[in-house]
């Protein structure tokens, strides 16, 4: 599968090697050499934690893989009511051993929210001033919860969050505006993003160096850089979904090269920065074909196949609600 992702991007800028949960795999590790003998620019592990947590040297047998490495730690909340609403259990003694862990090793980290109204919604900004006290935390990533996984008692209406509110909660934190979120060009409707400089817990808005007449409120709802050439190139591949989450130090470089009035820090390295991810997937309820054209997440399959995520869950995992469906229209179409 590795060798499909190569064979269709060339050169990857970012793979996340997920599951279930794949540091179980007996072969976990293998698969990590495996990915960084290829050229991949950046490689993640989507993880419950439980093993960096709970294991001697789990997390110092992965220092290795750095740098272009890093853990996506599911980090759901603080609250022990969340923690068992979402996962049914009491996880937060865990994310905070495995953070530890992560932190001694300096280990780049993201931490990944599953957001469901009612829940864990009035965390995000607390989440997100936690995160600034881990050095090892290089943002967060929040994701409104879809039906999808264990999900029981998922109604559409009461718990999922739009894009919108969700930046609202994140502001609250203080360390990104409303106006620092930005939609993602590639897809706008789905996905959010802000970068800033990171000092210890202080950050400094990258978005907030642009110029305002070049980021759009109103529809067509996306970022525009007609006026500014080569500024429009440099954040175009700085916001590019399959680098959003990777280590983009060097791509910031050269954004804020462009800008007149912004000065480079020598030495920007990707410790130096920080910022916070919306990224919304699509399920049986909000199914939109023009969003999966433009989806900018996808998975490969042992096959070779490189399925959009927005389609998986509902058409190709196993026992997926239109797996059926989908096999008796391609069966008509044959």
């Amino acid at each position: 599968m590795l060798d499909t992702v190569v064979a269709s991007e060339g050169e990857p800028d970012l793979v996340q090697i997920s599951g279930g949960e794949p540091t179980l795999h007996p072969d976990f590790f293998a698969i990590l050499d495996a990915a960084k003998a290829r050229p991949i620019r950046h490689l993640m592990i989507n993880t419950n934690g439980l093993r960096i947590a709970r294991e001697a040297g789990f997390a110092e047998a992965l220092v290795r893989y750095m740098p272009g490495f890093e853990v996506y730690l599911q980090f759901d909340s603080l609250r022990r009511e969340a923690l068992m609403d979402l996962r049914g259990a009491d996880l937060s003694r865990v994310r905070l051993d495995a953070l530890k862990a992560l932190e001694r090793n300096n280990i780049s980290t993201t931490l990944v929210v599953t957001v469901k109204k009612g829940v864990n919604d009035q965390d995000i900004a607390e989440i997100v001033r936690f995160a600034l006290k881990w050095r090892c935390v290089r943002g967060v990533t929040f994701q409104p919860i879809q039906d999808a996984g264990r999900n029981e008692g998922f109604e559409p209406g009461a718990h999922r969050m739009v894009l919108s509110e969700i930046r609202r909660e994140i502001a609250k934190a203080g360390v990104f505006a409303l106006e620092d979120l930005i939609p993602l060009p590639c897809n706008p409707d789905q996905i959010c993003i802000s970068y800033g400089l990171r000092r210890g817990e202080t950050v400094a808005p990258i978005t907030a160096l642009l110029p305002r007449d070049i980021l759009v409120d109103v529809a067509p709802n996306t970022v525009t850089f007609e006026g500014y050439p080569e500024l429009r190139n440099r954040v175009f591949d700085l916001l590019s979904l399959s680098t959003a989450q990777a280590d983009t130090s060097d791509k910031l470089a050269n954004v804020l090269c462009c800008l007149p009035d912004a000065v480079v820090p020598e030495g920007l390295a990707y410790e130096h920065t920080f910022r916070v991810v919306v990224m919304q997937f699509l399920d049986r309820f909000n199914f939109d074909l023009a969003t999966v054209k433009r989806s900018c997440v996808h998975f490969v399959q042992p096959d070779g196949q490189i399925i959009p995520f927005d389609t998986f869950n509902l058409f190709y995992r196993e026992g997926a609600a239109g797996a059926a469906a989908l096999a008796k229209a391609r069966k008509r179409s044959a």
